[in-house]
Order: structure tokens, then C-alpha cells, then sequence
């Protein structure tokens, strides 16, 4: 990769430029609360490197510093900045390490697809600390996260890449949620600068919709019934990853998404705006 003025590059060579670099740098500054980023932003592109670079290097290694802004909670009106490390250390095809991904292993893998498992967490919900809006509601306590994952990118000519995950919190709200989600790259890309823009599903089962958006009789309030929430689907959203190399080992990463929530979790008593958004930014070194 050099630092002269891009050329026009092919169509291939956008897409293997986007997928050895860019889709491994995961938004960084994002712990799992729930928020609007897709969970295919934290690993976008990864299929796409194995199926156009043939010499993955053993180690690949991207540290830096990252900052998001996000609502105070899923559903809330109010937005606060949230700074933290940008980590993402992969070894072959076969095991990472990312703030973003968490901690897992491709368990299944070719050329084009990979499945497997991993560790996350999830910072959970402080009540009133977050909001004077969640007031009496408790707190949902953080928790790691069990993660089962599967990724397929079609072709070398038709890069759209698929994912699915299921997630299961190990305490906290002791639920399951999950993503289906779809992205590409898109037209544009150069060799300092490259993008996706994909959109997303999230579902969840009725204890994971409880935690979050429900209300129970000893919670409620005046202006605040009680409200049982099932599970089903609780929000859909688009989102777009771009990466700018500014040197050879330098680089700037940036998400955006925007997220809404449906079902119970809209109707909710809690849920102040059923419409959110997320942006971080983040600077990298590549070792």
C-alpha cells in the first residue's frame, strides 16, 4: 500500500484492498451494550481477504485509540461519548483477539466462509446512572457473552458477504439475541481509501426483551406501566465502515449506523426514541 496519490484501481483490486485491511479493523470503541452498530462491522471484510489474498501473514496486528458517540441506552434520547483501546489481533485463519469481535475461534473454515465461536461482553445498564428515565428500574449488571457466528461471501464477482450469530448472555439478562445481516463493498474504493454498507436484522427471545424493555410490577410507575415484552424482532438498521490509510502503517477508521427498533421494544415505556444512531472514529497502527 503506498502513500502516492491513488490510482484508479479495478474493481478486484478495491475489494482485496478492503478486505486485507479494513475489514479487520473492527469499530474499537464499542463495548456490547446493546446499540445501533451491526454486529457484521465489528469483523466486516474478513471473508473477502481470504478469498482474494492467498498469503494471509501469520499475525496481523492493529492497535489504537477510538471514541464513539451512542445513546445513553438502547432507546434513549440522549447521547453521550464513550472512548476506550482499538485492539485487533488475529493469528492465521484460526484464532483473534478483538475489542470489537471479542476473543474466538474459527472453528469451521475455507476459502470463502468461516464459523466458530467466541467471548464477548456486555457492560449491561446502570438504571439511573444512564437516565433519571430509568429510575427504580435496577440494573442489568455486566456479563460475558457467548457468541456462535457464520460468515459466506458469494464470489470473487458478486462480493456480497452474509452473516449470522447468535449471542447468549452468561448473566446480566441471561438471554439470547442475534444478527442476520448482509454487506459489500462499495463503488468508490481506492487503495487508501475503501468501504461497506451492508444492512442488518437483530432478534431476540423473550428474556433478553425483558431485561432490556420490560417492566415489571414492582418497577412500574405512574408514568410508567408495567409492560411484559416478547421476543421476536426487536430492531433492523443499516450501517456503513470506511478505513483511509494516511501512511503506509497509519490509519483512520470510521462507523456509522442507524438503527430501529420494533415490536415491544418500541412500545416499550422505557424506549424514549425508537430511532438511533452511532458514530466512532478510530486511529490505528499496523504492525
Amino acid at each position: 500500500m503506498t502513500v502516492s496519490a491513488p490510482k484508479r484501481p479495478s474493481p478486484c483490486l478495491a475489494i482485496l484492498m478492503a478486505a486485507s485491511a479494513a475489514a479487520l479493523c473492527p469499530a474499537a470503541a464499542s463495548a456490547q451494550t446493546p446499540a445501533p452498530l451491526a454486529e457484521w462491522q465489528f469483523s466486516a471484510g474478513i471473508p473477502l481477504q481470504k478469498l482474494f489474498q492467498d498469503d494471509i501473514p501469520d499475525w496481523q496486528v492493529r492497535l489504537g485509540a477510538a471514541a464513539m458517540l451512542r445513546p445513553r441506552y438502547d432507546g434513549s434520547s440522549e447521547y453521550i461519548v464513550v472512548g476506550g483501546p482499538s485492539i485487533d489481533i488475529r493469528y492465521r485463519d484460526l484464532a483473534f483477539a478483538s475489542i470489537g469481535e471479542g476473543l474466538g475461534v474459527n472453528v469451521l473454515r475455507g476459502k470463502n466462509w468461516r464459523a466458530g465461536i467466541a467471548l464477548t461482553y456486555n457492560l449491561g445498564r446502570r438504571g439511573q446512572n444512564d437516565s433519571p428515565h430509568l429510575d427504580g428500574m435496577g440494573n442489568i449488571n455486566p456479563a460475558p457473552e457467548g457468541k456462535l457466528f457464520a460468515e459466506y461471501a458469494v464470489s470473487k464477482e458478486f462480493p456480497l458477504v452474509l452473516r449470522i450469530d447468535a449471542r447468549r448472555s452468561l448473566g446480566g439478562s441471561d438471554g439470547w439475541v442475534g444478527d442476520i445481516g448482509a454487506y459489500m463493498p462499495m463503488p468508490g474504493s481506492s487503495e487508501r481509501f475503501f468501504w461497506f454498507a451492508g444492512p442488518t436484522v437483530t432478534l431476540a427471545d423473550s428474556r433478553y426483551m425483558n431485561a432490556w424493555y420490560g417492566v415489571s410490577q414492582s418497577q412500574a410507575r405512574a408514568n410508567r406501566p408495567a409492560f411484559h415484552a416478547r421476543g421476536g424482532i426487536r430492531s433492523y438498521g443499516f450501517g456503513v465502515s470506511a478505513v483511509w490509510y494516511f501512511t503506509r502503517h497509519w490509519f483512520a477508521t470510521s462507523d456509522v449506523a442507524i438503527s430501529q427498533l420494533t415490536g415491544d421494544a418500541a412500545d416499550s415505556p422505557i424506549t424514549r426514541k425508537a430511532t438511533n444512531g452511532v458514530f466512532d472514529f478510530s486511529v490505528n497502527y499496523e504492525f
